[in-house]
């Protein structure tokens, strides 16, 4: 049978850009498709780029205000210029995801929404196209929760926040992942009034406990936290939003401007008609093997549509895999053990791997456990940025099973600790690094200097070192 196209890609996001653009500089006949007018996904448009922006323009604003106090007029100019920096940003980043980029690779554009007529059969728009391979890379967009009266009012979400032109005197937030926590830091510190909603008892509930209760306990500077409580009902009264919650069985409500409502994320694969592929489902998401196939094999998923981890990073390194499956049928497997993410809070919040409670259950009495606070640090004593620690986990031969860090620019610093995992390395070989004084990933080799404490100056090997020196030399 003859087809259309080698490969043909539903979704221009990380994930998708990333397979049309690396099959197509390997010759592959390649069509895109993205139902969006512009390409770069979730991340660029609504996600990962317009949040650091307005993070960075929240920051300054910030540092300004402890400097003096801003009047109302101020903040409402701060704010409606931090917006339009993000728009500014956006601009600047699309340009790398521009159509033209794509068509001089030789790839098919196709502007409209696609489903499955066969599995090789895709109806796009009007048209409908075959190809011998498929992948999907739809992405994701947040997940409502049924709460009562949510769908008769007026709310935010990541996709629409960042059209907001003037500033809201108060925001609740119900979510406290990532992007809620995000987003809210950033608007407290434009000067609105905040208040989180978490049902579960911490926020960031995916990170390491330590480093989760502390980044409450700092981000509690600049907002209102509640934790254990559960949102019954919302409603709006005189132009306000009025949420109704319960927490210790007591029950409360708040009022504010805005709602944000950031309770997760669900797959974009609704419209696709994956049964007409026989494309299996799991838990609301495609289901994928290690290799990143589908139940069809000729058919595979990348990034947040397949459930694995929502993360713009690693929906380019699926895309990679696919790459090398799809175009030179190789097996590549996916693996997720040294993927590390970070919370672009202010102090950053750094994972790699697994959390010390994780690590404990797997690896019990044989973990070891390596911490340095900040605030024993030369360079974070100077900049007096003293709240925070890092933390790795290793096994006893020094192989790295977790990190974790709460601190100014974490993400950049304790990459290195990932970058020695990624090569196999051992912990411990961070000592035998020389970092410029006092660079801020000193605080890193501090840290692996504690393996050696722990290893050989605490232990039996030590004493005969000592009796060597004293008798001998």
């Amino acid at each position: 049978m003859s087809y259309d196209y080698q490969l043909a890609v539903i979704g221009g996001g990380s994930g998708g850009l990333t397979v049309a653009a690396g099959a197509a500089s390997f010759g592959a006949s390649v069509a895109l498709i993205e139902r969006k007018s512009e390409l770069g996904g979730d991340c660029l448009h609504y996600g990962c780029m317009p949040s650091k922006a307005l993070i960075q323009a929240a920051s300054e604003v910030h540092q300004a205000r402890q400097l003096s106090k801003m009047t109302e007029e101020e903040l409402d100019h701060h704010f409606s210029s931090s917006m339009e920096r993000v728009e500014e940003a956006l601009a600047d980043v699309q340009a790398h995801d521009s159509k033209d980029r794509f068509v001089k690779l030789g790839i098919d554009l196709y502007e409209s929404e696609a489903s499955f007529v066969d599995p090789h059969t895709l109806k796009v728009g009007e048209k409908t196209i075959t190809a011998k391979r498929i992948v999907i890379a739809t992405g994701s967009s947040p997940a409502i929760p049924p709460i009562d009266g949510l769908q008769e009012i007026s709310y935010l979400t990541n996709e629409n926040i960042f059209s907001l032109k003037e500033r809201p005197k108060s925001l609740v937030v119900i979510g406290g992942g990532v992007i809620g926590i995000e987003l809210s830091q950033a608007m407290a510190r434009l000067g609105v009034d905040v208040t989180v909603i978490e049902g579960g008892e911490r926020i960031l509930a995916k990170e390491d406990g330590e480093i989760s209760r502390l980044s409450q306990q700092i981000l509690a500077q600049d907002l209102h936290i509640l934790t254990s409580s559960q949102v019954d009902r919302v409603e709006e009264v005189d132009d306000h939003i009025v949420v109704h919650y319960s927490k210790d069985g007591s029950v409360g409500q708040i009022e504010a401007d805005q709602l944000l409502v950031s309770t997760g994320r669900k797959a974009n694969i609704e419209k696709l008609s994956l049964d007409s592929a026989g494309v299996k489902v799991d838990n609301g998401a495609v289901a994928v093997d290690a290799s990143l196939r589908t139940s069809q094999r000729h058919i595979y998923a990348v990034g947040d549509c397949n459930g694995s981890m929502p993360f713009t990073h690693v929906a380019g390194m699926e895309g990679k895999v696919v790459v090398s499956n799809a175009v030179f049928g190789l097996s590549r497997k996916v693996s997720y053990e040294k993927v590390p993410w970070v919370v672009y809070t202010l102090p950053e919040v750094y994972h790699l791997g697994l959390t010390e409670e994780e690590a404990s259950q797997q690896y019990g009495d044989s973990l070891m456990v390596f911490k340095t606070k900040l605030e024993d640090n030369d360079r974070f004593m100077a900049e007096r940025s003293k709240e925070g620690i890092v933390k790795v986990m290793t096994t006893s031969s020094g192989k790295i099973v977790g990190a974790h860090a709460i601190g100014q620019g974490a993400g950049e610093w304790m990459q290195e600790v990932g970058t020695v995992q990624a090569l196999n390395k051992k912990f411990q070989s961070i000592s035998n690094i020389i970092h410029p004084y006092p660079a801020r990933n000193n605080v890193v080799s501090q840290t692996a200097d504690l393996y050696w404490r722990e290893k050989l100056f605490d232990s039996r090997i030590n004493k005969l070192l000592r009796w060597y020196v004293a008798n001998i030399r």
